[in-house]
């Protein structure tokens, strides 16, 4: 069986290296590149990589344009955060052999503010389903946090080990991610016929906190847990306050000429 590994990118010289390398093992690496500027894509070249650049409209087509080009039996989807580990790697090419089902989701272990994070909802954390058949699975078109549609007959698995996760190198990340994040959630909330207020703001912004630092336990994670918490409260509010402002549509008031007295 031949596997198919793809990574999507965009800018990300620091981390593209160890995510490649933690995938040299696959048959074909694939890498879904937005036209990077800070050498992400030379590194990936000179590693082996095939880099198809796809012009970013939202991370659900660019995903499914990256899988057109998989040529594998099978397709691992890898973002450029994440590392597979020797144990993932051993347990796919055993699973792929004789797999019972078509897709699976893969755990991962996530990194932050210099320990591993026990809590906080990223213990044990998905995202969308990361080994599949190809063929058997594509991604809805959601500009972001987009979901999957199963084209298998079967129920999703769950694979044993972990991958890591390391989603922010520093703080300057979060802030950035919390800014993209929330702008491109905007138009999710329109489809869904939310109305934005600031209220609603402030109100889904402090129940996003309050779920991941006391029901999700992230006061157990001491600091990083507050900061993962906190950074949730700030991305759902700031998705909520942009929404208002676009059905809002408001405008800076006009200033008429103002000249010199005669």
């Amino acid at each position: 069986m031949k596997i198919s590994a793809y990574i999507i990118a965009y800018n990300e010289a620091e981390k593209i290296r160890d995510c490649i390398n933690s995938v040299l093992w696959a048959d074909e690496i694939i890498m879904a590149d937005s036209h990077s500027t800070d050498g992400t894509t030379e590194i990936a070249e000179k590693l082996g990589v095939k880099v198809i650049h796809i012009p970013f409209n939202g991370y659900g087509e660019l995903r499914n344009k990256a899988i057109e080009h998989c040529t594998g039996d099978w397709i691992f989807s890898l973002d450029s955060d994440e590392r597979c580990t020797h144990e993932v790697r051993d347990e796919i090419l055993k699973l792929i052999e004789n797999a019972p089902l078509d897709i699976y989701l893969v755990p991962r272990k996530n990194f932050f503010m210099g320990k591993w994070i026990k809590y906080s909802g990223w213990r044990p954390n998905f995202r969308q389903p990361q080994l599949f058949k190809n063929g058997k699975m594509s991604y809805s078109m959601e500009p972001v946090h987009e979901g999957f549609i199963s084209k298998s007959n079967y129920d999703i698995g769950i694979i044993k080990n972990s991958i890591w996760q390391i989603p922010f190198k520093n703080t300057e990340e979060i802030i950035y991610k919390s800014n993209r994040y929330s702008s491109l959630g905007v138009s999710k909330l329109i489809k869904k016929g939310v109305k934005g207020s600031v209220f609603k703001a402030f109100v889904h912004g402090l129940w996003s906190f309050i779920k991941h630092y006391i029901f999700k336990l992230g006061f157990l994670d001491g600091g990083p847990g507050f900061v993962i918490a906190f950074g949730n409260f700030e991305g759902t509010f700031y998705r909520y306050i942009k929404l208002t402002e676009t059905q809002a549509d408001w405008q800076a008031p006009r200033v008429k000429k103002i000249n010199r007295r005669k």
